[in-house]
């Protein structure tokens, strides 16, 4: 395997995974300035328009009634105070009864936080930390094992197109082939041996399952709380999320028709949602990997294009790496040809779908080899030192922690 610096550093050459970290931190802070900018251009007009309302009729009130200014801002302070306890203007249901209490556990443990409902008193916010602590990280082993299953069956329905399309080539009539048919048969068939589930596939199946779930969600939300679809699918992301505003919160009022049911299908959502994105979250993070991969290619070619005068001496080419006949434990790959690849893609040319695929050295190719045994039904051995150590295998971020904590223990 090729070693990369990453890029050419006053104080050396920089390890591929800091720089790929450095890279990814870099592009966040850049994302999120973009974000700020375009959310700022969005919404500071109306908070402006919403403050100058809100004086005019703080003062339209204050004197219609003679009263004072202070004695208005010490109601509404009251009123703040209230609305935390749960109070609304309009009628909603119980906070704390035990079905309200069960909506704001599972909110804690999904890491939804919703924030229309929080622990008043000290034993309650004391006892929110260790049950949060707890209950969230069961809740992620969930969403893993979740995701897990969900690609399997991913697998085993790829594979079985992918078969379907090769037996389908495999059966044209003979006088319809060309004369090589034969020869291009056999490799075909040598071909499934060595298949793997695409990535881009699951992500996009994946991608489809998430709208699915959104959509059936945003229909129901829509009809029975009343709001617009739109505010319904940004409720659903915004809660499958997990990121919980709290601005728009289901199943709040006091009744609903055919409450139990709805209540019912509203924790079904977004378990399912949830669930969904999460899956997706992970899958897309590969993707993230592989730009960022792509990337740091193109930054290495412009440093050994433009070297400086001391980059020049610490840089360490691929060919030349002192590491370069000891493969890293650390990293799991499959059989590919990465000079072929690594060659391609130092030319300059555009980085082609199958070398993209093969660049990965840590979370495409444990994924690729995950999805390979769950769709072939082959588990890994009992044997191996993952097992033997305690640490079962995953998916995603699970399955490379996982991989990691055998390894170190194994080392031990």
């Amino acid at each position: 395997m090729a070693c990369r610096s990453g890029c050419c550093s006053s104080f050396g050459p920089l390890n591929e995974d800091n720089a790929r970290f450095l890279l990814l931190a870099v592009l966040i802070v850049l994302y999120l300035f973009c974000g700020a900018a375009v959310f700022s251009a969005l919404e500071h007009p109306k908070e402006k328009l919403a403050k100058e309302r809100w004086a005019q009729r703080f003062e339209h009130f204050s004197q219609k009634y003679n009263l004072s200014k202070r004695d208005l801002d010490n109601f509404l302070r009251n009123y703040e105070e209230a609305n935390i306890a749960g109070i609304r203007v309009d009628i909603t249901r119980p906070r704390w009864d035990f079905t309200g209490a069960f909506y704001f556990v599972c909110t804690v443990v999904s890491t939804i936080g919703f924030g229309m409902t929080t622990p008043a008193t000290i034993g309650g916010k004391v006892f929110l930390i260790f049950y949060g602590l707890i209950g969230c990280a069961a809740s992620i082993l969930f969403f893993n094992l979740f995701l897990e299953r969900v690609i399997t069956v991913i697998a085993f329905v790829l594979k079985f197109c992918h078969e379907r399309r090769h037996r389908r080539k495999a059966v044209l009539p003979q006088i319809e082939r060309p004369p090589d048919a034969f020869s291009r048969r056999g490799r075909n068939l040598d071909s499934m041996a060595g298949w793997k589930p695409s990535v881009y596939c699951v992500m996009l199946i994946l991608g489809a399952a998430a709208i699915l779930v959104s959509c059936c969600a945003s229909a129901m939300y829509s009809s029975v709380e009343g709001w617009g679809y739109l505010d319904a699918v940004y409720f659903c992301f915004v809660a499958f999320s997990t990121i919980g505003f709290g601005d728009m919160v289901s199943a709040q009022r006091e009744t609903y028709e055919a409450q139990g049911a709805y209540r019912l299908g509203n924790f079904l959502c977004i378990l399912t949602g949830v669930c969904c994105i999460y899956s997706l979250f992970n899958v897309i993070s590969i993707v993230i990997k592989q730009v960022l991969n792509w990337l740091m290619e193109r930054l290495e070619l412009l440093c050994r294009r433009f070297p400086t005068a001391r980059g020049a001496q610490n840089a360490v080419a691929p060919g030349r790496c002192p590491h370069h006949g000891r493969r890293d434990p650390s990293i799991e790959t499959d059989a590919v040809n990465e000079s072929e690849a690594d060659g391609r893609r130092m030319s300059g040319e555009m980085i082609s779908m199958r070398d993209f695929l093969a660049a990965n050295k840590v979370n495409l190719a444990i994924m690729q080899k995950q999805l390979s045994e769950m769709a072939n039904g082959h588990p890994r051995p009992s044997g191996s030192g993952a097992r033997h150590n305690g640490f079962s295998g995953g998916v995603g971020a699970l399955g490379i922690m996982n991989n990691r904590l055998a390894e170190t223990s194994v080392d031990r």
